[in-house]
C-alpha cells in the first residue's frame, strides 16, 4: 500500500502532464479573452468619447445658427415693420385721400387700425376711408400674395356684420403693398379691388383708368 508520503514523490506521469497542460492553456484562451474584451471595452470608450466630442461640437454649431437665424429675423422683423409703417404713414397723411378723390370718391374721415371684439372673435382693417354714401375698406400689405386677395375677399362679406353703423353705405375694398408676387396685382383687380402700390415715399393707384369698385357689403 502506498502511503501519502510515497505518492508525494511521485513522478508526474504522462496524463497529469497533460492535465496540467490543458489548464495552462484553458488560463492562456481565458486571459487572451479577457484582454481582447478589454481592448474591445477600451474602443467602446473612446468611440464614446469621440462622438460625445462630435455631439457637443454639433450643439455647438446648432446654437451658433439659432443665433444666426434669430439675428436675421430680427433683422427682417425690423424691416417689416419699417416699411409696412412708412406705407401706413404714407397712405394716412394724404396720399390715400388724394388717390380715392381722383376715382371719384369723397373722403371724409380716415381711421387707423379699426378692431372690433365680440365673443373670442375679432376684426382688424387697417384703415378706413369714409363718406357719407361710401366706405373703401383698405388693407395694406408689404407683400402682397395670392392668399391676401383671397382672406380679404372673405372678410370684406363680413365687414357690417362687425360694423353695423355702416350698414347704408356701399363698402368698397382696397388693397396696398410694397411689392406683390406675379400676376397678383392684376388678380386683386379683378376681384374687383382697388390696387394701391407704394412707390418711394408716396403710393398711387396702379387699376385701370375704367376700373369700377366692386361693392362687397
Amino acid at each position: 500500500m502506498t502511503t501519502p508520503h510515497e505518492e508525494r514523490g511521485q513522478e508526474p506521469t504522462l496524463e497529469r502532464l497533460r492535465a496540467l497542460t490543458r489548464d495552462i492553456e484553458a488560463i492562456t484562451e481565458s486571459f487572451r479573452e479577457f484582454r481582447k474584451s478589454q481592448r474591445k471595452t477600451d474602443e467602446q470608450i473612446q468611440e464614446t468619447a469621440r462622438s460625445m466630442k462630435e455631439t457637443d461640437r454639433q450643439m455647438r454649431e446648432t446654437d451658433r445658427q439659432m443665433r444666426e437665424t434669430d439675428r436675421r429675423l430680427k433683422k427682417a422683423e425690423d424691416l417689416f415693420t419699417t416699411q409696412w409703417g412708412k406705407l401706413m404713414e404714407s397712405l394716412v397723411s394724404g396720399d390715400l385721400v388724394r388717390l380715392l378723390d381722383g376715382r371719384g370718391i369723397r373722403v371724409q374721415r380716415l381711421a387707423q387700425r379699426t378692431l372690433e371684439r365680440r365673443g373670442g372673435e375679432s376684426y382688424e382693417v387697417d384703415i378706413l376711408a369714409v363718406n357719407g354714401e361710401e366706405i373703401v375698406v383698405v388693407e395694406v400689405k408689404t407683400t402682397l400674395r395670392p392668399e391676401d386677395v383671397r382672406r380679404f375677399r372673405s372678410k370684406l362679406g363680413r365687414f357690417k356684420e362687425w360694423w353695423s353703423e355702416y350698414r347704408d353705405r356701399k363698402v368698397y375694398g382696397a388693397m396696398a403693398f410694397l411689392q406683390a408676387a406675379d400676376g397678383v396685382a392684376l388678380h386683386a383687380e379683378r376681384q374687383g379691388f382697388f390696387v394701391i402700390r407704394a412707390t418711394g415715399d408716396s403710393a398711387s393707384i396702379v387699376n385701370a383708368e375704367d376700373f369700377e369698385p366692386r361693392v362687397f357689403a
